[in-house]
């Protein structure tokens, strides 16, 4: 038996090999662990538009609850995963998105600096250039408006200079969380509006 198990090779780990795109999506306020419902319905529409190429998935990970302060996990995660992403796979090209909370996660990583009013040992340093060079595009979904960030006590989002051109930032016009105004039912609605297939294009247009 010794001289069988000496004799036989180890398997060799085989390394996944680098995608052509991935989607790092925050999700909402709520959502169970993943991309979320609306985050899945841009997921699939990148991957629809984006055909001939691969699209890998990170969901960032989260809490993503009313403890509103604990959204700097998911900041931290992003950035993270953005970096090591940049340094493993240099050829893949990145697109950040988020929904409601999740928006307000992957703005506050485009950020140029830390915002004021957040502690900065709480949150991580911005990205250097090199990295957002990676990132081809950024969509946000119903991104928390300065007052309803105000509310929550929380600095409102600024994207960085090295993202606004590349970032598309959809509200639906009675969304209240983003447009201060209307039913919260619209909220929940981007999946379902030709939103999201909106921004898909635009993401793959920057491919």
């Amino acid at each position: 038996m010794t001289a069988t198990a000496v004799a036989t090779p180890l398997p060799k780990a085989s390394a996944q090999p680098c995608p052509d795109v991935e989607v790092v999506f925050a999700r909402g306020t709520f959502e169970p662990p993943g991309v979320g419902g609306i985050g899945q319905s841009f997921v699939d529409a990148v991957r629809k538009q984006a055909a001939g190429r691969s699209v890998d998935v990170y969901a960032v990970n989260y809490p993503a609850s009313t403890d509103f302060p604990t959204a700097v996990v998911g900041i931290t995660d992003t950035a993270n995963r953005i970096r090591a992403t940049a340094a493993n796979c240099p050829e893949t090209r990145i697109v950040l998105g988020g929904f409601s909370q999740g928006a307000a996660v992957a703005g506050f990583v485009t950020s140029e600096a830390v915002p004021a009013g957040a502690a900065a040992d709480d949150v991580p340093d911005p990205l250097p250039a090199e990295v957002a060079d990676h990132v081809a595009a950024v969509a946000l979904f119903g991104k928390p408006s300065p007052r309803f960030m105000e509310q929550i006590d929380t600095p409102p989002v600024e994207i960085g200079p090295l993202y606004r051109a590349k970032t598309i930032d959809l509200c639906i016009a009675d969304d209240p969380v983003c447009a201060n105004e209307g039913d919260g039912a619209n909220h929940a609605l981007y999946n379902r509006n030709g939103m999201t297939d909106r921004a898909a294009k635009f993401v793959v247009d920057r491919l």
